[in-house]
């Protein structure tokens, strides 16, 4: 059995969009991009995202994701960049809604039934397949309850506005806290897995 796990950036309001630089994404008129930068050191990129890829994993990428990394990763060629590595060797799902052209070495469609084939993907024996980015797949996966663990890496700034994390429609679930830690440059990494039904109660008597 294979597992669905994503990793996701966030600012402390949940906005997920562009943490990588100014151009990454900028619909929307967003123009905060690369807000993780200034937080990023040696401690938290060798650390939290160490063991994020420390596992064996195929990439699991919506269309805007997987077109954004394909610019980018393939050009890295520094053979003492682990991410680069492990991202240009290893498979790379794409959803899309249709066949698009995909030029990334070892990229696959995944049909135009997203959720059926990773239901059969994850009763198949293989790595993990990691989501990375992708915010309006992750509705779709989190709405199908593919999802086993996620990591929220939490920053310490409010952009305001943006593409979140869990968008207007979330599904409800609870969640179990698997770890969690805080880094120097205030980033607060938490793993979960989903937990159930949301429960409730009162305080009053």
């Amino acid at each position: 059995m294979r597992r669905i796990t994503l990793s996701a950036f966030i600012s402390l309001d949940g906005v997920m969009q562009a943490p990588g630089g100014p151009q990454e994404d900028t619909s929307g008129d967003f123009k905060l991009g690369g807000w993780t930068f200034p937080h990023f050191d040696g401690e938290l990129g060798g650390g939290a995202m160490g063991e994020i890829f420390a596992r064996p994993f195929d990439l699991l990428l919506g269309r805007k994701t997987y077109d954004i990394f394909a610019g980018y990763w393939p050009n890295v060629t520094d053979p003492n960049n682990p991410i680069a590595t492990q991202f240009n060797r290893v498979a790379k799902y794409v959803a899309s809604r249709s066949n698009p052209q995909l030029t990334w070495h070892n990229s696959r469609w995944l049909g135009p039934d997203v959720v059926a084939a990773l239901k059969k993907l994850k009763a198949e024996d293989g790595p993990d397949l990691l989501v990375q980015g992708s915010s309006d797949f992750l509705q779709t996966l989190w709405q199908s309850g593919l999802v086993d663990e996620f990591t929220v890496l939490t920053f310490p700034v409010i952009l305001g506005g943006g593409k979140r994390l869990f968008g207007s429609g979330a599904t409800p679930v609870g969640l179990k806290l698997i770890d969690a830690k805080p880094y120097p440059t205030g980033v607060i990494v938490a793993k979960y897995r989903p937990d159930g039904a949301v429960k409730t109660g009162s305080f009053a008597g």
